[in-house]
């Protein structure tokens, strides 16, 4: 056999189990495995548990050195964001990681590592497997596809959960303790296109470069939105020239500062050189507006040469332009409470070209569901207004500061207690799992928290291995208090 790569770094048990993980592959709408993996768990300890048709997965197990009756539910997702980079060769949907060690991290060799959120995941499993340690009963709630929607969490029928007190273990920065964070929605914008055969000088249009971020934690920074830029600069250009487009497309996921894009348009001959010049006139603009922000944003316009080809008609490209620039992108409010916290917020994500629809995904986030509401509403009747059709889904609602929290008092006692130190109390502008879980179940006291992982959802995601310790004890310490 093998010998395992984490073995005998400590926590011994915890590390176990978060290499079982990642030897599973488990990206976002590929966790049968994985949900299978935690029922072996449950069935081979005799441990109580459901799985429903989605797949998300609660093990139960009683107390254990402890007099408490009143259950702690401990929470996090099975699913990972599964990227590699292009040189990397694996089948992220049938094969396992390659984990290593290297500078006191756990990583991945060319791919994303998942510590989002299987360390929770490894924690929960160790907890359910201990005989040594003290705890209230358990409730371990294990949801699917948080990564594209909160799907798991959804769905699913919380009627025999008892707990009222939850640990989200979802949360990347040791001694930041999350009590609030914005809810959301993913509205999709479908623009009917019409075609026609053009014919004229054909340009490329690249934007590339960006630094882009996270849409909910990342969009204070204003940083540029490849879509958007797109827009601006196809807005500027019909100003004072006919054309056609082609093509467009940019982004990658909803949830993500578009980081790319790119567009394909024909102008008459006549317009091509005069064109060309007041492209590049204005490119100039716009690395200058994000000169601090993006500084290795590159924008490449290239002339194709004449051709005569499909394009959308005149009256589709317009009404793209439209879509692209009259729905507001980035911060629509900062919070009147706390400070720098973005309270509502709008990304368009992704565009994608078909040849008879072209489609805008958007995020939208607020911590205010009237906010949330509104800004839905005035995105939806834009596109109703443009000629397009639109779709809502993975609606989640807001989860809100409660003045009053037991288990955040426990939770940032115990932490001062076993390091020294205050930790932070932070709302978040990003959604997790908590809102959807406060909604479901009346009275629920809850602190997402975790150790430190650098750089989610990307090849060089890492888990830091001594905090990954520290928040070990800190776990133990709070089921102890309660």
């Amino acid at each position: 056999m093998n010998k395992r790569v984490l073995e005998n770094i400590q926590p011994e048990n915890v590390f176990r189990f978060f290499e079982d993980i990642c030897n599973i592959p488990h990206g976002s709408g590929n966790v049968k495995m994985i949900s299978d993996y935690l029922v072996k768990f449950a069935e081979s300890r005799n441990l109580w548990y459901r799985r429903d048709d989605s797949l998300n997965v609660i093990i139960k197990k009683p107390a254990n050195n402890s007099t408490s009756t009143h259950p702690v539910i401990i929470q996090g997702h099975m699913d990972m964001v599964a990227v590699k980079t292009d040189d990397k060769i694996k089948d992220m949907e049938k094969e396992g990681l390659d984990i290593l060690v290297e500078d006191n991290y756990v990583k991945a060799d060319r791919t994303s590592l998942g510590g989002d959120d299987g360390i929770a995941v490894a924690y929960a499993l160790a907890i359910l497997d201990s005989n040594d340690i003290s705890h209230p009963p358990i409730e371990v709630i294990i949801t699917v596809d948080e990564e594209i929607g909160m799907l798991g969490a959804e769905n699913l029928d919380c009627s025999d959960i008892e707990g009222r007190i939850m640990l989200n273990i979802d949360s990347e920065e040791e001694g930041i303790f999350l009590s609030s964070c914005a809810g959301g929605a993913t509205v999709k914008g479908i623009y009917p296109v019409n075609r026609e055969n053009v014919s004229g000088v054909k340009f490329k249009i690249s934007i590339s470069g960006l630094t882009s971020g996270h849409s909910g934690t990342d969009i204070i920074f204003q940083r540029a939105n490849g879509n958007v830029i797109l827009g601006k600069m196809l807005f500027k250009l019909s100003s004072k020239y006919n054309f056609n487009i082609v093509s467009v497309m940019g982004g990658e996921k909803d949830n993500s500062i578009a980081p790319f894009a790119k567009a394909e348009i024909i102008v008459e001959q006549e317009d091509a050189e005069s064109l060309l010049k007041d492209a590049k006139e204005y490119v100039k603009d716009i690395l200058n507006e994000y000169s601090s922000t993006d500084k290795n944003m590159k924008i490449d316009i290239y002339e194709e040469g004449n051709v005569e080809e499909s394009a959308l008609d005149y009256s589709s490209t317009s009404k793209i332009i439209l879509g692209y620039t009259h729905i507001p992108d980035g911060v629509i409010k900062m919070s009147n409470e706390i400070e720098r916290l973005v309270q509502t917020s709008l990304n368009l994500g992704v565009v994608n070209c078909s040849d008879g629809n072209i489609t805008f995904t958007y995020l939208l986030r607020s911590s205010m569901e009237s906010e949330k509401e509104y800004l839905t509403n005035r995105v939806v009747s834009m596109i109703s207004l443009l000629g397009g059709e639109y779709e809502i889904t993975g609606k989640y609602p807001a989860w809100e500061y409660k003045k009053e929290s037991p288990l955040r008092k426990i939770i940032s006692d115990s932490y001062k207690k076993l390091y020294g130190t205050e930790p932070e109390i932070q709302a978040i502008h990003a959604g997790v799992e908590c809102g959807l879980f406060a909604a479901k179940l009346e009275g629920l006291d809850c602190v997402s928290f975790g150790p430190n992982i650098k750089d989610i959802h990307t090849f060089k995601e890492r888990l830091d291995i001594k905090s990954t310790e520290r928040t070990w004890e800190l776990i133990k310490e709070v089921l102890k208090e309660l």
